[in-house]
């Protein structure tokens, strides 16, 4: 046991340990290669992004056109509007509309124009013309010709559409039922309401100052 513990101690002391540390910034290094992966170089200006719409324009209807569709109208209403029996007049708003019905087709002509290039192909407008003919099932059966006249184009699609109604109740007079009953015989009174002296609008009032 003596011969082993001074055996250990004369190898520890043959042991030397230096403590000496380095305390310097350690710094790697690489070598510059030249990928082909070598990320671009910053653009001083940034890219600006433009965008351009275009609008189509409405298709522009001859005269001759025009022309020929008048001649068709007068061809179709001898003796004018006022001579026919099938007719009914619609109001909305400021416009009114004088309707005629005869057996047909189906056509839809306002003013001597076609109805969807008058109402500007709006889906809503000839929905509203069309609604009283479809609730009879005649939407194929009847042409209808119009004549109208003040407002805008939405006021006078709705009076077409009392107007129709009221033409059709003179068809057959048990048409009254089902027109009735979808609300298409039915004057729409509402209008734009007056302004008021020391107002802005109908209702509008300038901002009230307290102090």
């Amino acid at each position: 046991m003596a011969l082993s513990v001074s055996s250990l101690a004369s190898s520890l002391s043959s042991l030397s340990f230096s403590s000496q540390v380095s305390h310097g910034p350690t710094t790697l290094s690489f070598p510059k290669s030249n990928s082909a992966f070598s990320l671009p170089a910053k653009s001083p200006r940034r890219a600006s992004l433009s965008i351009t719409a275009t609008v189509a324009a409405p298709a522009e209807v001859s005269e001759d056109d025009t022309m020929e569709l008048k001649k068709y109208v007068k061809s179709r209403l001898p003796g004018g509007f006022a001579a026919q029996k099938i007719i009914g007049t619609g109001r909305r708003k400021c416009a009114i509309a004088r309707v005629v019905l005869q057996e047909g087709t189906g056509k839809v002509i306002i003013n001597y124009r076609d109805a969807k290039e008058y109402l500007q192909g709006n889906p809503l407008w000839l929905q509203y013309v069309k609604v009283p003919l479809v609730t009879l099932g005649y939407e194929n059966s009847y042409d209808v010709f119009v004549k109208a006249h003040g407002g805008g184009l939405s006021g006078q699609a709705q009076a077409i559409t009392l107007g129709v109604a009221r033409a059709l109740l003179k068809v057959s007079a048990d048409h009254r039922s089902p027109l009735k009953k979808e609300g298409l015989l039915t004057r729409d009174a509402r209008v734009v309401e007056r302004k008021k002296v020391g107002l802005k609008k109908a209702r509008k009032a300038p901002q009230f100052s307290k102090r």
